[in-house]
């Protein structure tokens, strides 16, 4: 009898025990936390109290803020009020200020403008690119960055502010400029054309507000104009708002459709996003174009797109970025941008590439890549970005290339150029002559221009190998001869590297005549992916296969 009760009593207790268990767990949690928030503030204030030196409050808190962070993912990051702007314009695309890109230019020891946008104040005003900027409401910007350049060009739309610019090689070119500021949106869509095959072609740079508006209002036109296929290039878009890539998912699918599902820590961040409107053209054959600067919303509707088997996807493999980002109001202004979920297309796969409880460089195992399948039952792969159905090798881009458009040797030929030229054909019909290229080269060998070439430090590399391996002296002859043939040669490099180095000199001076969309239409004259997309969707035997499993 004894035995039996004890029983009795061990059943009955078991219950409240292990809520006693769950309720300690809890406890022990929270008491982790107090005690550790404890002995920060207890840290904190024996520094303020007895350390040798005043510190600055506020950034040692915030760097104390960031370090916590640093230990997560780098989407999540902590924005005090000051930099409140910079977290608006990520946001939506849009900020307070002038409207220009600028640089900093070694001779002038100044910034200068590079391109001032269409239609904004400082175009307006009459600044061009070129322009040396002197001063901003009267402080002399010499030796100044282009960070701190930057902070005095932006501020409240509706303020005002002069600037004082020289353009160089005109006489008397120091002008004073009055400029209003206003609020500057990127444009989500910088350009958009029908190929004279009816391909139409967008381009989406970023899913900023609106953007599925302006994707659309794009179609719509191409349609018009009777658009047969359609190429959608996502390349180098780093992504932005879940609702907007759903929204342009939905343009090309029936009503109601899943697009994308999200699972995080608390019920709010578990939720399934459909498609809410009716599709603007659920037949047009599509392609899709990724690399591996395509993320987040991108890799959303890339994903989509694959994965219920509505159009092809080509390119490169995505960047691989699976997790979704809500911004939270904190005190005194401050906002926080936190990772609350890991968002999955509509086969169910996660397209994170980086586990960052491993550490920063840590990718994804391949024990840890599961198979799934696309709604006509072709297989896809899960983490580490989506894999294009058809995959392009990345085209590299030549040492010199990087110099010459970083260089200002580049960027004063095209100022000097358009000073003498007025007027230039269109952008679809410019090209650059023989004879541009050849005064073009000549100014590039009359500057101190200078390069690193990849061969020259592999042949450093080995020479030291080859030192510490006993090889130096007999190998002596072998290396001078070597050394010789890969000493700089512009001559050389100019014509072996022709038609990148004429690709890059167009696209500087029609930017400087067309702005954005000059640089484009150059960009896409010679784009083999593109040209690839094309010829895919006029194979229709082709495309279709792709898009049906492997028997």
């Amino acid at each position: 009898m004894k035995r039996f009760r004890k029983y009795i009593l061990w059943f009955l207790l078991l219950p409240v025990a292990c809520i006693a268990m769950m309720a300690f767990k809890g406890d022990s949690r929270n008491f982790l936390i107090s005690k550790h928030l404890d002995v920060f503030y207890a840290v904190f204030r024996e520094l303020d109290m007895m350390y040798v030196d005043t510190f600055d409050v506020a950034e040692v808190m915030e760097e104390g803020i960031r370090a916590m962070l640093s230990r997560l993912d780098p989407y999540t990051v902590f924005y005090p009020e000051e930099e409140d702007e910079d977290l608006k314009m990520m946001l939506t695309g849009k900020y307070a200020g002038v409207g220009a890109v600028i640089r900093y230019h070694k001779k002038y020891d100044r910034v200068v403008v590079v391109e001032p946008y269409e239609g904004m104040p400082a175009l307006t005003a009459g600044l061009r690119a070129g322009d040396i900027l002197l001063s901003i409401d009267g402080e002399d910007l010499k030796g100044m960055t282009v960070d701190k350049v930057s902070e005095r060009l932006r501020g409240e739309s509706g303020t005002t502010l002069m600037v004082k610019a020289k353009r160089e090689g005109v006489a008397d070119s120091i002008m004073e400029y009055k400029l209003t500021r206003a609020n500057i949106a990127l444009p989500s869509v910088p350009y958009y054309t029908m190929f004279a095959d009816s391909t139409g072609y967008i381009i989406l740079d970023s899913f900023t507000e609106n953007c599925a508006r302006d994707v659309r209002l794009a179609l719509i036109e191409l349609r018009g104009q009777g658009a047969k296929r359609l190429i959608l290039d996502l390349r180098g878009n780093g992504g932005g708002s879940l609702a907007e890539a759903v929204d342009i998912t939905g343009m090309f699918v029936p009503k109601g459709t899943l697009v994308v599902s999200t699972k995080g820590k608390i019920p709010q961040a578990s939720q399934t996003f459909k498609t809410r409107r009716e599709p603007l053209d659920e037949a047009i054959p599509l392609v899709v174009l990724v690399d591996g600067q395509s993320a987040s919303a991108s890799e959303i509707v890339a994903g989509a797109i694959q994965d219920l088997d509505r159009g092809v996807v080509m390119g490169q493999r995505t960047f691989g970025k699976g997790l979704v980002q809500t911004v939270r109001e904190m005190p005194y202004n401050a906002s926080l941008k936190l990772t609350t979920s890991k968002y999955y297309t509509p086969s169910g796969r996660c397209v994170q590439k980086i586990d960052y409880f491993k550490g920063r460089g840590a990718g994804i195992d391949s024990t840890d890549k599961v198979l799934f399948h696309t709604a006509a039952g072709r297989p896809v792969e899960s983490a580490g970005g989506v894999t294009p159905d058809v995959e392009i090798t990345a085209e590299r881009l030549p040492n010199l290339l990087y110099y010459l458009a970083n260089s200002d040797v580049l960027f004063d030929f095209a100022t000097d150029f358009v000073r003498s030229h007025p007027v230039i054909a269109p952008a679809e019909e410019f090209f650059v002559s023989d004879s541009l290229y050849a005064a073009f080269k000549d100014a590039v060998k009359a500057s101190d221009f200078t390069y690193d070439r990849g061969s020259e430090k592999a042949l450093q590399a080995l020479k030291e190998v080859a030192q510490f391996e006993g090889y130096t002296e007999s190998a002596k002859v072998e290396f001078e001869a070597l050394e010789k043939k890969l000493s700089h040669d512009l001559d050389r490099d100019f014509e072996y590297f022709d038609s990148d180095i004429r690709e890059l000199l167009a696209s500087e001076l029609l930017n400087r005549y067309y702005y954005q969309r000059g640089s484009i239409v150059q960009a896409i004259k010679s784009d083999s992916t593109l040209i690839r997309a094309r010829q895919l969707l006029l194979d229709t035997e082709t495309y279709g296969a792709l898009l049906r499993p492997t028997k």
